[in-house]
């Protein structure tokens, strides 16, 4: 066993107060190669950080190798509910998974049939995303979840469905973009949906020690809205350098002597843009979320400050 200096574990390796740390900090909470860890490794990861945080001796060297394991625990593990994830709606799957549904949401946009299936996976993907990443240990009712889902879905199919007839007499290179408005009319409808909870029961307040401090639903608000915006920019890097590529080729006769080759290209190209977009677009908010307490509802104000009349800011885990 080494005794390791004292640091809070529940801090970012990187300062969160700059956007390129907070990228360097998704960058490692959605590498995909976390998806890789077996369940022994998992269940060692969260043993190292539960004993670190109550002050025991742990196995490890450095700061360095504890923070690995802080990763690899963040990963997997909800991080206020302590429940381990399905792996799918993990933040490190998003890259494979969105790489391969993204392009072929891309490849096969034209019919509605294809257009049909590949929405139903995408917001079934999503919404197992929303409800693994959610805020707040709350349980979510099965009967809400269904709704929630079945109203994304729609959405999103309506929306794709109706741009797809709006732009069929357009350039096909509008017509591309079709999946792309899709999406980001889903999210907005996906993402508040399966954290309907937080919107009508708040999210907890914490101060800078992480005592409680109250519960707001504007924060709730405030989170998803952050949520919504960070989906939309994960996606559309992806969903617009691709449809240009393809483009391009198409002009060029590439992809006329090798029809094929086209689904390939959009989808590995996607990958490759996805490994940098996922990151950068969960880099716009930071996840433990900053507001002021004057911006919050006036019976949370006077709660707050009830309990520390100093205070002036509150965190609370916006989710992701």
């Amino acid at each position: 066993m080494s005794s390791l200096p004292k640091v809070d574990i529940d801090q970012p390796l990187y300062d969160q107060s700059t956007y390129l740390n907070r990228a360097k900090h998704f960058l490692l909470l959605t590498n995909p190669l976390n998806l890789l860890a077996s369940n022994a490794e998992l269940e060692r990861a969260k043993r190292i950080i539960q004993d670190y945080r109550a002050g025991k001796a742990v196995d490890v060297k450095t700061v360095e190798e504890l923070y690995r394991y802080k990763y690899l625990y963040d990963s997997a593990f909800h991080p206020e509910t302590g429940e381990k994830s399905i792996i799918i709606g993990r933040m490190s799957a998003q890259v494979p998974m969105n790489t391969l549904i993204t392009g072929c949401m891309l490849s096969f946009y034209k019919t509605t049939p294809a257009v049909v299936f590949w929405q139903w996976v995408n917001q079934t993907f999503n919404a197992i995303v929303n409800y693994t990443n959610r805020s707040g240990a709350t349980p979510i009712p099965t009967q809400q979840l269904v709704t929630s889902y079945v109203l994304a879905t729609g959405g999103a199919l309506t929306t794709a469905l109706s741009l797809n007839r709006l732009v069929k007499n357009l350039h096909p290179l509008i017509g591309r973009f079709v999946p792309l408005a899709a999406v980001a009319a889903a999210n907005m409808i996906n993402v508040p949906m399966m954290r309907l909870q937080e919107l009508k029961n708040g999210v907890v307040l914490l101060d800078e020690n992480n005592n409680e401090m109250g519960v707001s639903k504007k924060a709730a608000i405030f989170g998803i809205s952050a949520v919504v915006a960070s989906r939309i920019a994960m996606a559309t890097p992806g969903m617009t350098l691709t449809p240009v590529l393809i483009n391009k080729l198409e002009a060029g006769g590439f992809l006329k002597r090798f029809p094929k080759a086209s689904a390939p290209i959009q989808t590995l190209f996607c990958g490759f843009v996805l490994i940098f977009a996922t990151p950068l677009g969960c880099a716009f908010f930071s996840q433990r979320a900053a507001v002021e307490v004057k911006s919050l509802e006036p019976e949370v104000q006077a709660a707050i400050k009830a309990k520390n009349p100093d205070i002036k800011t509150v965190w609370f885990n916006k989710g992701l």
